[in-house]
């Protein structure tokens, strides 16, 4: 369908890539990976015909139907759902005819009439709104002109109008970037029922894993294929890497990282079913780290001057604007070690409570009580316009420490990939994923003790979001994040709360279980009884007093399940501090020498003993949480 064969491009003195040979088979879906400035999106351009190839040939059968995002949104005065409607190409054209044949009564009115019913045309409109609604617009905005939608919401215009077209082939670049959450989740399921040829440029490993099949990476000036989903290239680039010796060295440092960070969560953990989804996903970073041991990034949160307990309080909060009430009589306390990630629907109020917590929102009511050593970290877009576009990072970072030595912010600035000529370069040539992380790097720098992010991994590339994933995991204060990367919230954040119709709640499930909620139409949640009726409600207020009986006698019988926890725990702590001890024994490299063989065998064997107690403690943990997580939400209802 598509072919690349000894493909060479250069922009200006740069050679971006040579040597690319590979084939896409229609139907398949590909991601298409690699660093920033790796030549993705020149890639791209070449099969759209917008490029030539410096040497080699490119491919594309002339008969086949290309879709794209535009990166570009005239101020249209259209409604936005007749934006859409131009990505079917065949439709406006058969319409246009429909128009001049009925203008002039033409004979070609019953065929093109047929045409139309063949391509579901009249369906279309229908079609376009359900796009829209899937990418978040609010029903009735789709009649709204396209001019009074801000940047964003204009890209997610241009991806429906992509989507809208009865392609062949589609290539997206970066889509969810302007998405939040539930939008991402829709888009994913789209692009699974997409019949045609996908080839997909992201940086959300997530996505890559549900969405595609092959994985195209760039990197070096070459092009690779692999095939398997992300998770699967990972795994193999890591073999290979494993392969050179400071790659390995490198890798096991990040192994080690990942593995004392899994350890140091799995005795803190209070709920089961969270517990067990952020075990397997802390697991899995295991198997990450080695396939960014050549990562440019490196960097750590410095330890917070003060952590203050509690750093944040809201108590009966209601905020919005001027009179629309967005959340109301929020309650939410904060502490040192709080790491909360906010879902809920475009809109819902999780960028409100965002500002709310940072102190760009004022409340309507309620009280709102932060700490008086309390330093906030905040990071959003619209942070990234406000820079200096004439200052250079040097110049940004040492307004934050005037104090401070040139190279002690060099070193700095260097952890997050600004090094030598770049430190001096001006802000305002900066790609938005460089803009991102001199923003980060600032934040970082000033040593916050509350860290809200607002979907901080747009126009980050694969390494960055691992590296950042790596420094929140170190993280001493507190977290609240919204993102649409599921990685990043499920390796970083350990509560979850939903924001919805106004309340600030629990979620009690994961990541996967608000995907089902959401594919179910956000019927009632899974643990919430449907809303009484009045007489109900009435009737159960003269019950209240059995009720309250009946609660007290189920909570006393939990305390089986409470001590059985309690003493899973302790058997597990127990376990990890005799393998701590045996582990730093076996360290000795004087224990290996012949004449300590017998010595050697004994200890081996009581790891061997203590790897089978610390699992044996692990799952009754798990089984008996889970059974308490039961029996309280039973006892709660």
């Amino acid at each position: 369908m598509l072919s690349f064969r000894d493909v060479a491009l250069r922009r200006g003195g740069k050679v971006l890539f040579s040597g690319v040979s590979f084939t896409v088979h229609a139907g398949q879906k590909v991601g298409l990976t690699g660093a920033n400035g790796a030549g993705k999106s020149s890639l791209f351009a070449m099969i759209r015909g917008e490029l030539g190839a410096d040497s080699g040939e490119v491919e594309v059968p002339s008969h086949l139907t290309l879709a794209h995002v535009a990166q570009e949104t005239p101020p249209d005065p259209r409604p936005a759902l007749e934006y859409a409607l131009d990505g079917d190409v065949e439709l406006r054209q058969i319409e246009a005819a429909l128009a001049r044949e009925e203008a002039s009564g033409g004979a070609r009115l019953g065929e093109l009439h047929e045409r139309m019913a063949t391509i579901d045309g009249y369906a279309a409109p229908a079609r376009a709104a359900k796009l829209l609604n899937g990418l978040g617009f609010a029903p009735g905005s789709e009649l709204q002109p396209v001019n009074a939608f801000s940047g964003g919401w204009r890209m997610r215009l241009n991806l429906a109008r992509a989507l809208m077209c009865r392609s062949d082939l589609l290539l997206l670049d970066e889509p969810t970037n302007h998405l939040d959450l539930d939008a991402v989740i829709w888009l994913e399921s789209w692009l699974l029922a997409y019949p045609g040829t996908l080839i997909l440029i992201s940086h959300d490993r997530d996505f890559l894993d549900r969405v595609v099949g092959v994985i195209a990476h760039m990197e070096q000036g070459g092009l690779r294929l692999y095939t398997g989903n992300y998770t699967a290239f990972e795994r193999a680039r890591a073999e290979q890497l494993a392969g050179q010796q400071a790659a390995f060295e490198k890798q096991q440092r990040e192994v080690a990282h990942m593995q004392s960070f899994v350890e140091r969560f799995r005795y803190k953990a209070t709920k089961a079913r969270q517990a067990q989804s952020r075990l397997k996903a802390l697991e899995r970073l295991e198997l990450i780290a080695p396939a960014h041991v050549d990562s440019p990034f490196s960097f750590a949160f410095q330890k917070p001057r003060k952590l203050p307990q509690p750093l944040l309080t809201l108590d009966r909060i209601t905020a919005g604007y001027g009179e629309r009430v967005i959340l109301d009589k929020v309650k939410l306390s904060i502490a040192p070690g709080d790491r909360i990630a906010l879902l809920g629907a475009n809109g819902a109020g999780k960028s409100t409570l965002i500002k709310l917590l940072a102190g760009e929102l004022a409340p309507q009511s309620g009280e709102l009580h932060g700490a008086q050593d309390l330093a906030v970290g905040y990071f959003a877009q619209h942070q990234l316009e406000q820079l200096a576009p004439t200052d250079t990072p040097l110049a940004h970072l040492a307004r934050l420490a005037p104090q401070a030595r040139e190279q002690e912010l060099r070193n700095f600035l260097g952890g997050f990939n600004f090094r030598d000529d770049m430190v001096l370069r001006a802000v305002g040539s900066f790609s938005g994923g460089e803009k991102a992380r001199l923003v980060l790097a600032m934040l970082m720098y000033a040593r916050p003790n509350l860290l809200l992010l607002d979907e901080p991994t747009n126009h980050l590339d694969l390494d960055m979001r691992h590296a950042l994933t790596l420094a929140l995991q170190d993280f001493e204060g507190a977290l609240v994040v919204v993102a649409h990367d599921r990685h990043l919230l499920r390796t970083t954040a350990d509560t979850l709360l939903l924001v919805n119709d106004g309340r600030v709640t629990d979620w009690q499930g994961d990541l996967d279980d608000y995907a089902r909620w959401l594919g179910g139409g956000r019927r009632e949640l899974p643990w919430e009884t449907p809303t009484a009726s009045a007489a109900s409600v009435s009737a159960d207020r003269s019950n209240d007093k059995l009720r309250r009986q009946q609660s007290a006698q189920l909570r006393t019988q939990l305390k089986p399940l409470r001590d059985a926890v309690k003493a899973a725990e302790t058997q597990m702590e127990r376990a990890h501090r005799a393998r701590q001890t045996l582990e730093e024994k076996l360290a000795d490299p004087a224990l290996y020498e012949a004449a300590r063989r017998d010595e050697l065998k004994g200890l081996l064997l009581e790891k061997a003993r203590l790897e089978a107690q610390t699992e044996t403690a692990e799952n009754d943990w798990l089984t008996h949480s889970e059974a308490l997580e039961a029996a309280e939400r039973e006892a709660n209802a």
